[in-house]
């Protein structure tokens, strides 16, 4: 594959394609989150020592999708003036929650940030802790997630993720230390991916940071790369050749696309224009569809790994021109 394979940075910066969007996109949402919060929040937050000095850490625990226990992080500088904006980042994929030693520059910037553990993930990269009771009915699917659940929107393994992500939200803005009125998203990748369609559901959000998002435009991505994880889903569709319309709809649910299409939020996005895991289009995609006002940063030659510790710094200075 050639380095700059997608549509030049020009045509990029005008892609706008037709949305592929269920007529009942806001009802299942509405329906979900409500279900969701027919359980108590249950926000747990348990002191815990990791020897850092300069910041608080606590085992976060809160009730997610179906009341099911999620867990979490969260990071408090131990000198402050509360309350604190406070950031709530998701995770890639195959990670988990780690360490809190892993997640020290938002405290250290001075905000509160809470991490969520993506349930059933971390064992590929980064150690999590939070198990996914998989709904009855699930259908065979390709090892990964991507096609856990995908013949049913109500089983889809996403439709449990991003329930959980508005609930980390729910979670942050009910600890004392947190400015309920101050809450931005953020997250890489599947994370970035996340915090789109939480940013969408969850008004409360009034900023969103994703880089080089996930789950975007999952049919022109499907179709242009067959790195994973897209190739989860090219090879269900390969196998399952009469399921290929049913796998499609489920995806429209949750596409990045028509989350960006309700977000009302600020928004900073990144793209690396050499990324074959999640194409520029795809990310263009969701930008160019995004409601609020926004920005984007484009690395040129780079690939997934975006901006890293450049784009961090045009995070922090993003959210200082906001929060100073």
């Amino acid at each position: 594959m050639v380095a700059l394979f997608d549509l030049p940075l020009p045509e990029l910066e005008a892609y706008q394609p037709p949305r592929e969007e269920p007529p009942d996109f806001d009802a299942f949402w509405e329906r979900t989150l409500a279900e969701a919060r027919s359980h108590p929040i249950a926000a747990g937050f348990a002191p815990v020592d990791f020897g850092l000095r300069t910041v608080e850490t606590y085992d976060v625990t809160f009730a997610g999708y179906g009341g099911q226990p999620i867990k979490g992080w969260l990071l408090l500088p131990r000198q402050r003036q509360e309350p604190l904006p406070c950031l709530v980042e998701f995770i890639g994929y195959g990670g988990g929650r780690g360490f809190p030693t892993d997640w020290l520059l938002w405290s250290s910037v001075g905000f509160a940030h809470l991490v969520m553990d993506t349930r059933g993930q971390g064992s590929a990269w980064r150690p999590g802790d939070t198990p996914d009771p998989q709904p009855e009915g699930a259908s065979p699917h390709v090892p990964g997630f991507m096609t856990l659940g995908i013949l049913d929107p109500e089983t889809y393994y996403y439709r449990r993720v991003f329930t959980d992500g508005v609930r980390a939200v729910e979670a942050a803005r009910s600890h004392p230390a947190v400015d309920a009125m101050r809450i931005a998203v953020t997250g890489g990748s599947q994370g970035g991916g996340i915090s789109l369609a939480v940013a969408a559901l969850e008004p409360a959000v009034s900023v969103v940071m994703p880089d080089v998002p996930f789950l975007c435009h999952y049919r022109r991505a499907v179709e242009l790369i067959d790195t994973n994880p897209y190739a989860e889903i090219a090879a269900f569709c390969r196998v399952h050749r009469d399921k290929v319309d049913r796998v499609f709809h489920t995806l429209s649910y949750f596409d990045g696309v028509n989350f960006a299409a309700r977000c009302r939020a600020r928004a900073l996005f990144s793209v690396g224009l050499m990324d074959d895991i999640c194409p520029p289009s795809t990310v263009f995609a969701a930008y160019n569809h995004f409601a609020g006002p926004k920005e984007i940063r484009v690395w040129r030659y780079n690939h997934h790994e975006g901006g890293e510790n450049f784009q961090a710094l045009e995070k922090i200075r993003f959210l200082r021109s906001l929060w100073s």
